[in-house]
């Protein structure tokens, strides 16, 4: 569970460490100037042995060798449409935290780390800064980021060392199949994209299938606060554009932060309890449970919590802008907030 933030003066901040110091990481990660998910292209050259121009998430246009071998993954999303794709063993370096933020374990679950085949030695730190020699001495031919590195460290590993970094961060659910098709481009696995895509079709369109089914008889959306982090201040949840609120609309539901002037706020206790969700769905995992939120601010006079609607829900199919998103995420949390659909 890895929310990605752009850079800022505070490093991003591990799942496993205390979640004030998580919450204030989250909190710039809108911050990037994503001003919708970018139109993929990728220009072929002339020749089938030749660089690919491709245009990334946020806008940057790219020349990617083909089917490069040593990959640099930064971002568990990313490492999940790889495996998905096939492409595992291109993979040569992974985002870590440093060791006294938990290292591999704080970035990956116990299950991603075992079916992924990972392991600490393939860890290039991320934070609290990044370790360009660790990526250097992986020899990568192409690094995948989201911006959970920085910007500025990614311009500086392109511009000083001429490695191509290709940023994938998907505002939205749909942005995550046009982020596959360009993996399926630059590594010449077009079926396998397009097969993954197709899976990933049917799940977007059960889903808005149920929306129409609900609006045409006239059944009002659950209000629901999703929330993947807290401390004695408040929950922080996902605002508008954010692939956290198109998860929650995909899901048929209203998201008491829907109009929160902030792509990642922390909602008081007060103005949550005020807001009165008829669910709330917290993120667990990386030392999250139920303890945790048991100790927010009016937990237990929220009327979810009474009527049993408070329910948790592994963090990474909430906060991983990637294939499991939709293909577990989203029907688990559409099972939870409409128990009677087949959706």
């Amino acid at each position: 569970m890895s929310l990605t933030a752009e850079p800022s003066p505070l490093a991003p901040t591990p799942r496993g460490v205390s979640t004030a110091l998580f919450a204030v990481a989250l909190l710039v990660v809108a911050g990037v100037a994503i001003a919708g998910t970018a139109v993929y292209f990728a220009t072929r050259s002339s020749t089938p042995s030749g660089p690919l121009t491709v245009t990334d998430d946020l806008g940057r246009t790219v020349s990617v060798p083909r089917d490069p071998s040593r990959v640099v993954v930064l971002s568990p999303s990313i490492m999940d449409s790889m495996y998905r794709l096939g492409l595992r063993s291109h993979v040569v370096g992974i985002d870590c935290y440093a060791l006294a933020f938990g290292g591999i374990a704080a970035d990956y679950s116990s299950d991603q780390i075992a079916l992924w085949n990972l392991s600490q030695s393939m860890c290039v730190q991320i934070a609290p800064t990044l370790d360009v020699e660790a990526l250097l001495n992986d020899s990568p031919q192409l690094v995948l980021a989201s911006t959970i590195v920085s910007v500025a460290d990614v311009e500086e590993i392109s511009a000083t060392y001429g490695i191509p970094v290709v940023m994938l961060q998907p505002p939205t659910l749909s942005g995550i199949e046009i982020d596959v098709s360009l993996l399926g481009e630059i590594f010449g696995v077009t079926a396998s994209a397009d097969q993954i895509n197709g899976a990933l079709a049917v799940g977007l369109a059960s889903a808005e299938s149920l929306a129409t089914n609900l609006s045409d008889n006239g059944t009002p959306f659950p209000t629901v606060l999703v929330t993947y982090s807290t401390d004695e201040n408040g929950y922080w949840t996902f605002g508008p554009g954010t692939f956290g609120e198109s998860l929650i609309e995909l899901a048929s539901a209203t998201s008491i932060s829907a109009n929160s002037t902030l792509p990642y706020p922390e909602l008081s206790g007060e103005t949550v309890l005020l807001a009165n969700p008829d669910y709330v769905i917290y993120g667990t995992g990386f030392g999250l449970n139920l303890s945790a939120y048991s100790s927010a601010p009016f937990w237990s006079d929220l009327g979810a919590t009474q009527d049993g609607h408070a329910i948790g829900l592994d963090s990474n199919y909430l906060t991983e802008p990637d294939p499991s998103m939709i293909l577990v995420g989203l029907p688990a949390l559409i099972a939870v907030l409409h128990p009677d659909s087949s959706g």
